[in-house]
């Protein structure tokens, strides 16, 4: 068994309605392998778990352990994919309250990807006297919400240890040869780490963007690579009736043409959340463009059935719902009697929770299938870097695939650059 596996029996789409696509995906997969190598294609992602830079990997992994050696609190200060990816691998394969407990790794914490002074002030607040170190992550250096946020904390801690030390204690990644952050980066001597010049944002993850703030977290990149090539080599063909990656692109592209243009990902796992959000990203980001686009939403479930579960049941009938299920919990206990039985859950007794999460995961299929939303569920054998690594890579490969099938760039985003010019205008920027 794969660490991953996808049913599609719930999808409500026939196999040979599939099957249609099998040219177009074919021909979609020999562009996506030709033009891999290519700086302005943005498909470097594809082939990363095979060729990524092995000695800046070796770099990573040393600059985490001097981290952890010196520092309380690590600031993760980007925006977009320059942080989602990394919170999202940290809080899927950490403890639930990583960052409440003494866990002999720093505390990650997040900054420049939000403008409110509240959040700034408050986490300057809890810093407090502790020892940190700062990792900035921006292409060019000049992105507001990071800039800003880095600006402060480079005179904090250049305050608080002076200039010399700083330099063992802020991290940047940034462009190989260019840009602002880079000029800086190199004029005060700290170390880099590359942002590739073929990779976008939201599918730079497994590039230092988010393996440094992940090894800090002290999470095997190893295995997360691993689990990568793994999938790299599972979905590297173009048979439509056994490539599942592949196939989830084609089943959500039928059903957007049937007007089911809202997909909802949903998890019983509250340690997926974030996934989500970076899977909101990445799908977002790429398919949104020329007025076309699933848009996408999550939920975290059971707790939403509790909020959102009457509209998903009832309402509107444009939704999809991917699941993303844990098979084995590696957490667990079983329900113990009560004697007097007042809550009425003694029919629950040695069931175990994980069995009952499943069970209701499965009941609430069940309706919304009948309700007619169509499903897809996605089997993730462990909460660990091999499946977690695999899932990242589906994800990337799936969404280039939908992307392409819909008919838009899935690499670019020129609608993000409309608020920033509106906002600059307001705020009197020169040349604006």
């Amino acid at each position: 068994m794969y660490n991953l596996e996808v049913d599609f029996s719930n999808s409500m789409v026939e196999e040979s309605k599939i099957l249609e696509y099998k040219k177009v995906v074919s021909d979609i997969h020999k562009t996506l392998s030709k033009n891999s190598n290519k700086n302005d294609e943005f498909l470097g992602w594809l082939t990363l778990p095979t060729d990524y830079d092995k000695e800046e990997f070796s770099r990573i992994k040393s600059a985490a352990e001097k981290i952890k050696s010196n520092s309380e609190i690590f600031i993760v200060i980007g925006i977009g994919g320059s942080y989602l990816g990394a919170k999202a691998i940290i809080d899927a394969l950490t403890d639930s309250f990583y960052n409440l407990k003494d866990e002999g790794t720093p505390k990650i914490l997040y900054a420049g990807n939000n403008l409110s002074p509240r959040y700034l002030i408050d986490l300057i607040d809890y810093i407090g006297d502790k020892d940190f170190s700062v990792n900035v992550i921006s292409k060019s250096g000049t992105t507001t919400e990071p800039a800003i946020a880095f600006r402060i904390f480079k005179e904090m801690i250049e305050k608080k240890y002076g200039k010399e030390e700083a330099k063992n204690r802020i991290f940047v990644t940034t462009d190989k040869v260019r840009g602002a952050l880079k000029t800086l980066a190199d004029q005060a001597g700290y170390e880099t780490f590359v942002i590739p010049d073929n990779i976008g944002g939201r599918y730079s993850v497994l590039t230092a963007v988010g393996l440094l703030p992940i090894s800090v977290a002290g999470i095997n990149i190893d295995k997360l690579m691993k689990g990568a090539l793994t999938a790299q080599k599972r979905f590297d063909n173009d048979n439509l009736e056994s490539n599942p990656c592949y196939k989830y692109a084609v089943v959500r592209n039928i059903l957007y043409k049937e007007d089911k243009n809202i997909e909802i990902l949903a998890d019983y796992e509250p340690k997926l959340h974030y996934f989500a959000e970076w899977w909101k990203q990445l799908y977002g980001e790429s398919e949104g463009k020329d007025l076309k686009g699933i848009f996408p939403s999550d939920a975290s479930l059971t707790t939403d059935l509790h909020s959102m579960g009457q509209y998903i049941q009832e309402g509107r009938r444009n939704l999809i719902e991917t699941v993303l299920n844990v098979v084995n919990a590696e957490k667990n206990f079983e329900i113990k009697e009560d004697k007097e039985n007042l809550d009425g859950l003694n029919y629950l007794v040695g069931k175990s929770l994980d069995y009952i999460n499943k069970k209701a995961m499965e009941g609430t299929i069940i309706a919304h299938v009948e309700g007619g939303v169509p499903n897809i569920l996605i089997n993730i054998k462990n909460l660990d870097e091999e499946s977690i690594g695999e899932l990242v890579y589906f994800f990337e490969l799936a969404c280039a695939m939908s992307g392409m099938l819909l008919g838009v760039n899935p690499f670019n985003q020129p609608g993000v650059e409309k608020y920033k010019t509106n906002m600059f205008k307001l705020l009197d920027k020169p040349g604006y």
